[in-house]
């Protein structure tokens, strides 16, 4: 067992290309693992190994000038959690589908820690709208109480769902919320750029910070994570259900069909009696081996 870092920081990044070359460095030589996304904007990483690597990985980074002063959470883990180290140069650290020069962080919504948060939602004002800023599988296992919770696949679909729902936060309070807080930056920026909320809010950290201090809040379930846990339970809340019974399950996997792949919640009985498919066409074809068997070490992400 080890530490999975989790991490970002919007920052002007003049040449991600050799950050890049850094990184891998860095990484390899203390062996970790993970995804690492660089662009102009900043860098956002989740990467895992040994308690000593990790620590020797924050202090490398404290030491550059472009990465003091990043908040980097932590899990229980390591490299298992990841087949292997992946640094990536894209045109966004998190897409959005906005060109990042014209929705940036300088317009971002006000922080609230994790303590202001858990009181504004205990005694929630009329006109507070808790804003989901996460894709449908994530928030199925889990999400805030009584939050808006936006039916898309995609990040990148967040842009079109507010401006069809623009009329919805006209003199409101908006809190929106997401995993560690990257992609609240800029969709709530965003937001704030349509100038129509009355304040828009985000939680400092996400939701990691927010239930590492109130693990039995306001926050009920799972929290979704991009590595092989996939999930990890806050609480003992069950807000999902198998797909072929309806049974209470927030449990992942991934159909054994290849060509198929499809991500769906099940228990552990209809795994067994379906062989881990999601339907049995699926189970027929893996059986007469009519497609690929998908690898089962390979993250159950699609």
């Amino acid at each position: 067992m080890g530490t999975i870092l989790l991490y970002y920081k919007y920052i002007n990044i003049q040449n991600p290309q050799e950050i890049a070359n850094w990184q891998r460095s860095l990484c390899e030589g203390l062996h970790l693992t993970g995804r690492i996304i660089l662009a102009h904007e900043g860098i956002n990483g989740t990467i895992g190994g040994t308690d000593q690597a990790c620590q020797n990985y924050i202090d490398a980074m404290n030491a550059h000038e472009l990465f003091q002063d990043i908040d980097f959470k932590t899990a229980d883990g390591g490299s298992e959690s990841f087949p292997k180290l992946k640094i990536s140069i894209k045109n966004e650290i998190v897409r959005l589908g906005v060109d990042p020069s014209q929705v940036t962080v300088k317009d971002t919504g006000k922080h609230l820690t994790p303590e202001q948060v858990h009181e504004l939602l205990t005694n929630r004002p009329d006109n507070l709208i808790v804003l989901d800023t996460r894709n449908d599988y994530e928030w199925q296992v889990g999400q805030f109480t009584g939050a808006e919770l936006p039916n898309i696949k995609t990040f990148r679909e967040f842009p079109e769902y507010v401006e069809k729902n623009l009329e919805r936060y006209k003199d409101k309070e908006v809190l929106m919320y997401c995993t560690g807080g990257v992609r609240c930056e800029r969709a709530s920026a965003f937001l704030v750029q349509k100038d129509i909320a009355k304040n828009v809010y985000q939680i400092d950290g996400g939701i990691h910070r927010y239930i590492e201090k109130f693990p039995n809040g306001h926050f009920r379930g799972k929290n979704y994570v991009f590595d092989e846990r996939i999930t990890v339970r806050a609480n003992a809340d069950i807000l999902s259900t198998c797909l072929h019974c309806d049974t209470k399950s927030d449990d992942y996997t991934n159909c054994l069909n290849a060509m198929c792949n499809k991500h769906y919640t099940s228990c552990q009985p209809c795994i067994e009696r379906l062989g881990n498919s999601c339907s049995q066409h699926c189970q027929m074809l893996v059986a007469t081996k009519q497609t690929v068997e998908r690898d089962s070490r390979s993250s159950l992400r699609k």
